[in-house]
């Protein structure tokens, strides 16, 4: 049975620290804090866990105030001891009734007190670009650091004055693509295969890593889930009538999410994508969404997907990671066991990954 967060303080009138694992309880606490993103939702800490991944919601309450924060616990191999990650994508703590003002003593006191009960001596998730309050939840506990900025489009304005930020030659090659294309969504199962394997094709183009190679359950969960919205806007050739590019957006809330796109090589001259996201833009519009969020670049670089992205709007924010060593004495003698020669001598010194002790670099 699913407790009302009335209920838990009425039951906690000071405040109280718990670890939700149950979908049902764990998508009504996300309710109460409403507008959240998909990105929190249990549906997907499931599909983004790996294998030994334990999604959990760390649920904290004091007096009115309330934070969640959904993470995944993995164990570290050939100890006993966990670490716990982020979803791929924009997550970190949920808040009612915190601002920058809110003093974290005794959330900090029990969320060390929290990791220490379950032998967690790391932990990393990455921040939302458009929640507030999530950054003054960690003050003294651990960094935040700014890696990069994402892209998005404001909804709210109207469209002609979103397109009024598009670079000139954004506009020309969308006006190209909408004289050789159409956009429709994806219907059937055929759909599904078929943007799947257009995305496997430009990841492996971009020699992609591993883990961008979602396979066919994970695709079909996302476009079956409830807790959140999928959509595959196609592109075909008009001429030939061949489907050309894909794009899954996600929406939830407040938000779009431009999550993955592909095109096929023999195309990319017809700038599809460009136009599969214009078609979104004004979709969502439609909707009543407030943002697309077209994301950053690959690692949260400005590079050539950053600046493709930036082409459509002016508008920018700040994406930001959180990293928490929780027992430093444990982190440091699993990072001397496993830091390979090649590796930076003092583990402090390197901000290529964390934690370092999983370095792959």
């Amino acid at each position: 049975m699913v407790i009302a967060l009335l209920d838990l303080k009425q039951a906690y009138p000071d405040q109280m620290i718990e670890i939700v694992e149950e979908q049902g309880k764990w998508n009504n606490l996300l309710k109460a804090l409403a507008p959240t993103d998909f990105y929190h939702t249990y549906a997907y800490h499931c599909l983004g866990s790996g294998n030994h991944e334990k999604p959990i919601l760390i649920n904290y309450i004091e007096e009115d105030k309330i934070i969640l924060l959904p993470l995944l616990v993995r164990q570290i191999q050939g100890t006993k001891y966990k670490d716990a990650t982020s979803v791929y994508g924009y997550a970190g703590p949920i808040t009612k009734n915190i601002d920058e003002h809110f003093d974290n003593t005794n959330f900090k006191t029990e969320l060390r007190s929290l990791f220490n009960e379950m032998d967690i001596i790391s932990v990393f998730t990455r921040l939302h670009p458009f929640f507030c309050c999530q950054k003054v939840c960690f003050k003294d506990l651990g960094t935040v650091s700014n890696l990069g900025k994402i892209v998005y489009i404001d909804l709210t304005e109207k469209p002609e004055i979103q397109r009024q930020y598009y670079h000139k030659r954004l506009k020309t090659y969308i006006n190209k693509a909408k004289k050789n294309c159409t956009v429709r969504y994806a219907s059937t199962q055929k759909d599904i295969t078929m943007f799947m394997d257009i995305y496997h094709q430009t990841m492996k183009k971009h020699n992609a890593k591993e883990e961008y190679f979602f396979d066919k359950d994970y695709f079909q969960k996302l476009m079956n889930s409830l807790e959140f919205k999928s959509e595959i806007l196609l592109a075909y050739e008009n001429q030939s009538g061949e489907v050309i590019a894909g794009a899954l957006f996600i929406k939830k809330g407040e938000m779009v999410h431009y999550h993955l796109s592909g095109t096929k090589l023999e195309f990319l001259h017809l700038n599809p994508i460009k136009f599969l996201i214009d078609s979104a833009r004004t979709s969502a519009t439609a909707e009543n969404y407030k943002y697309l969020n077209l994301g950053g670049g690959v690692g949260s670089k400005e590079d050539s997907l950053f600046h493709f992205k930036k082409s459509f709007s002016k508008y920018q924010k700040t994406f930001q990671v959180w990293k928490f060593i929780s027992d430093e004495e444990i982190y440091e003698e699993i990072v001397k066991r496993d830091q390979k020669k090649t590796c930076v001598s003092n583990y402090r010194d390197c901000t290529d990954f964390f934690p370092c002790y999983r370095c792959s670099l």
